[in-house]
């Protein structure tokens, strides 16, 4: 890596990550290019998914994690490495270090989605369970690593890691030579980074949109105060991307390459990656459901064809099943309803009835008979229903209101 004179930054190159190429041959997978013809519909020109969720450990994290551990000296692999994370860069760390032979410890939050800790456990490494948040994780594990002299391995700001992660930019060029927008999820920015570096190398006329969470985006904030800056409690389901400042050698590189960087809320967080299970039969995460996110929410914003690279599949089950289910309160396919209605035997059949001619599908259904807020001869009732869109639901609604019943929410 080159050196910047002005502000000693390191400088990634075309050179690097072609480096870094040669580097991952039989390490890391090729991963797969598929289009979406939904997608393509919808912008009126082809899109295609670079599918980093299905690279080895379940993200493009390999890629990065291995090239800054196979650069590391022998004195400093004799020493070990340490990492920080809740998930990707743990596993690929872990990976990376046993495919090189050298000792890893990652820091892991205690709340841990349970499957990663086991999965970092299984690719080797000694995993370590610290703090409630990444930030203390973080500072434990630098701590770690100056006490016993193992090597801190960033996730995201150095040179190295931006390399790695740039051969996704070579691939895209080599499997969709005719691609005219990458659209790619932003965290800490090692990612886009070096795809900027690659693609932008070999053909500057290709548009790059970075997509961030919008209630996790430091970039915006950086980019216009021209340095990173950090953001206060960023809250987001996708937690690939939730990082509160930018790294500042990918910062430096996103600012110069990158030509937009947008945001988007969690309601396209979760639809994206309901589309992309329901419609692409493809696990991803909701920070690799970003850029579908952004193709959703202004899908007549985007020349193609379009890329939109896939980072991760890492999706704890539990937290699959609360996002599709907001995924599809959010298209209108769940609906939540409150009403009142008469305690008599026989009602809630009734009830039943009315949802049955609108062929709504109850899912569930719960009776509060005892609150001071009811009358004596009044229930209330809570369903849960599956429903085929803002049509139906806005029918459904019409429906029991029409038939006399007093509709709370």
């Amino acid at each position: 890596m080159s050196y910047s004179t002005a502000d000693s930054l390191p400088t990634v190159t075309l050179d690097d990550v072609r480096g870094a190429q040669k580097m991952l041959t039989g390490v890391a997978r090729v991963t797969a290019m598929e289009g979406s013809r939904y997608l393509s519909r919808l912008v009126g020109a082809p899109v295609h998914f670079k599918c980093e969720n299905l690279q080895r450990t379940g993200s493009f994290k390999l890629r990065g994690a291995y090239v800054r551990i196979a650069g590391l000296l022998p004195e400093e692999r004799a020493a070990g490495v340490v990492a920080a994370s809740a998930g990707n860069h743990a596993q690929g760390v872990a990976l990376a270090s046993s495919l090189l032979g050298v000792r890893s410890t990652v820091f892991m939050p205690t709340g841990a989605p349970l499957p990663k800790v086991a999965a970092t456990r299984h690719y080797g490494a000694e995993v370590r369970l610290h703090g409630t948040v990444v930030d203390e994780t973080l500072a434990a594990a630098q701590e770690y690593a100056a006490e016993t002299g193992a090597v801190f391995i960033h996730p995201f700001d150095h040179a190295d890691i931006i390399a790695g992660q740039g051969t996704v930019g070579l691939e895209i060029l080599e499997q969709c030579p005719e691609v005219r927008t990458i659209v790619v999820g932003i965290g800490g920015g090692g990612l886009a980074a070096g795809i900027a570096v690659a693609v932008k190398s070999l053909r500057p006329d290709v548009r790059i949109v970075g997509v961030q969470a919008a209630s996790a985006a430091a970039y915006p904030p950086s980019l216009s105060a021209g340095r990173p800056v950090s953001i206060e409690n960023p809250a987001t389901m996708a937690d690939g991307i939730k990082v509160g400042r930018p790294g500042d050698v990918p910062f430096r590189i996103v600012r110069e390459l990158v030509d937009e960087v947008r945001t988007v809320s969690e309601d396209d967080l979760s639809s994206a990656l309901l589309l992309c299970l329901e419609r692409a039969k493809l696990v991803v995460e909701p920070a690799g459901a970003s850029p579908v996110a952004a193709l959703l929410s202004r899908p007549e914003e985007f020349e193609g064809p379009v890329v939109a690279v896939l980072s991760g599949g890492n999706v704890d089950p539990l937290l699959m099943q609360r996002i599709l289910r907001h995924g599809m309160a959010a298209g209108g396919r769940y609906l939540a309803v409150r009403l009142r209605l008469t305690d008599r035997p026989g009602a809630l059949a009734t009830l039943l009835g009315v949802l049955s001619v609108v062929d709504a599908n109850v899912l569930d259904v719960s009776h509060v008979r005892t609150d001071p807020r009811l009358g004596l001869t009044e229930a209330e009732v809570e369903l849960h229903l599956e429903t085929k869109g803002p049509t139906h639901c806005a029918e459904v609604g019409l429906a029991l209101r029409e038939a006399g019943y007093t509709v709370i929410d």
